[in-house]
């Protein structure tokens, strides 16, 4: 492998041509990528469409990726990122490029099948877990004479990932959060209002990490 490029806000870069020679880049700040958060080359949230339906952006991908003697395209991300590079992958060899498409899990919703951790989703549960619990300590020394009720929505439209990891705040049952809301699991008004009314008389107040699905 010759060059590495990376493609300036993703796959809008590539169809751009807007890509980065990293063999411009110095030894240094190569190696301060691994401590540096966000993306250094941009991201972007753009799906491709059916390839027959908008042949012409795949083309122009090929056609980009041909120009630069590109053999491997690496695409990080979650499932829409997945879905590009295989989409890619159909693409190339049906117009007879040879270029092998690798989708790489990285997403903090850890939903990804034939995995065992998506790299994203450490870093974003001790988060969660570390602010449901910075938040919760607050609410208590307040309960008394303020608020008494807290709600944390997180990420997560249909996997409870990033919900579940708030769980990791408390060590027993009475801890925060005490209840923890999952898009898998129907919501149920009356039992969750319950819960609230029982742990605000039990604990004098309530904590509760919501997913956003």
């Amino acid at each position: 492998i010759g060059t590495v490029y990376g493609a300036k806000n993703g796959i809008i870069g590539a169809l751009r041509e807007e890509l980065i020679d990293t063999s411009f880049e110095s030894a240094e700040d190569i190696a301060a990528l691994k401590h540096t958060p966000g993306g250094a080359f941009g991201s972007c949230r753009f799906k491709l469409k059916d390839m027959q339906e908008q042949r012409a952006e795949y083309e122009r991908l090929i056609e980009v990726l041909r120009a630069h003697n590109i053999g491997y395209l690496f695409y990080n991300g979650g499932g829409d990122s997945s879905d590009t590079a295989f989409k890619i992958s159909k693409m190339a060899d049906e117009m007879g490029f040879p270029v092998n498409c690798i989708g790489v899990p990285k997403t903090i919703d850890n939903d990804l099948p034939i995995t065992d951790t998506c790299p994203g989703f450490g870093t974003t549960a001790k988060y969660i877990a570390t602010s449901i619990m910075e938040a919760s300590l607050d609410v208590e020394s307040m309960a008394e004479s303020s608020t008494k009720v807290f709600i944390m929505e997180v990420m997560g439209r249909h996997a409870g990932w990033i919900a579940a990891a708030g769980g990791l705040a408390g060590k027993t049952h009475d801890e925060p959060p005490q209840i923890i809301l999952f898009p898998e699991i129907p919501f149920d008004k009356e039992a969750f209002l319950a819960r609230v009314k029982y742990s605000v008389e039990s604990y004098g107040y309530c904590s509760i990490v919501v997913s956003e699905g």
